[in-house]
């Protein structure tokens, strides 16, 4: 295998933090393809016999179909099509090409053997089953149980359907512990609306609250199964990144920046299509991993995002 490819394979998801070497025999007999912008890798219900590993681009997985949002975003390193080669049945979702996207195209056969022979692997192959396991329950629960309708009340914020500041306060320190745990990475990304003030000032709330609710529904699509994101206050937002290392947090934040630059959102009051960005700040965990020490350093890169002209990303400590 090519350094390049290497490089993208040990970024993240499947085989991050594992001995490639080990296994480049075994990846070496492995297909790989490019499929284009747009182009559908796998259908609901039609036979599948391979995990699909993506080495650059990105893929988009609708459960209910293209129409609906994006139910998650597959990046590099990470994988479709594992449950239905598992579990021998046909493919459960749509899954599309959102740009141009190279795939490692693993079988059965070699998949059984990178389970056998790296430990590394096969933990983070269950880590992926479960954390799409745990969104999947997730969703059941909510939606076949109303008495859960006051516990989501006070855990979602009500304009943007993200999760608030109180649901964070739980939930990202305890991502924070297993990541510890484990030894592995972690970055907190804050992410802000830049000029949100002006735009309201100038084209009213109805408008802000139009261009909030954009913005929280492409972050939220833009990220990974195993992310976290909630509304931190007002026009800022809270992205935490599990098991993803400085650099990766840093492409990661680039995307959503990018996201929201091309993103057209509500009519302003002379007619004209609202157009935002966003300023990043993005802290890895460090020795101290106490949630508000890295909410502070990431809150002070974003400062220096802002203060160095705005939609841009910048990074604790360089």
């Amino acid at each position: 295998m090519d350094p390049a490819a290497r490089a993208q394979l040990a970024s993240n998801g499947l085989f991050g933090h594992v001995d490639l070497a080990a296994l480049e025999h075994l990846l070496d007999d492995c297909a790989r393809c490019v499929i284009a912008a747009g182009a559908t890798l796998l259908q609901p219900g039609a036979a599948n016999d391979c995990i699909y590993v993506v080495l650059r681009g990105e893929l988009r997985v609708y459960a209910g179909g293209h129409e609906a949002p994006a139910h998650t975003v597959i990046g590099i390193g990470e994988c479709v099509g594992e449950t239905s080669v598992i579990d021998g049945r046909s493919a459960a979702a749509l899954v599309i090409a959102a740009a141009e996207t190279e795939l490692l195209a693993v079988p059965p056969a070699i998949l059984w053997a990178l389970i056998e022979r790296s430990h590394g692997f096969a933990r983070n192959l269950l880590a992926t089953l479960a954390g799409r396991q745990r969104a999947d329950n997730l969703a059941l629960v909510t939606t076949a149980s109303r008495s859960l309708e006051f516990e989501q009340a006070a855990s979602v914020d009500a304009l943007t359907g993200l999760h608030n500041r109180r649901w964070l306060s739980e939930a990202f320190p305890r991502a924070i512990r297993r990541c510890e745990q484990d030894g592995t990475p972690l970055c907190l990304v804050m992410a802000d609306i830049d000029h949100f003030k002006a735009l309201n000032d100038a084209h009213g709330h109805l408008t802000g609250d139009a261009v909030l609710r954009a913005v929280a529904r492409r972050l939220a699509q833009s990220l990974r199964a195993p992310d976290l994101v909630a509304r931190y206050g007002g026009e800022e937002f809270a992205v935490l990144l599990p098991r993803t290392a400085t650099h990766e947090g840093r492409r990661i934040a680039e995307r959503l920046r990018l996201s929201i630059e091309l993103l057209s959102l509500a009519k302003l009051t002379d007619g004209a299509l609202a157009k935002v960005t966003i300023s990043c700040g993005v802290a890895p965990l460090g020795l101290d991993t106490a949630l508000p020490t890295l909410t502070a350093a990431a809150e002070s890169a974003l400062a220096r995002a802002k203060a160095g002209g705005r939609n841009r990303v910048e990074v604790a400590g360089t």
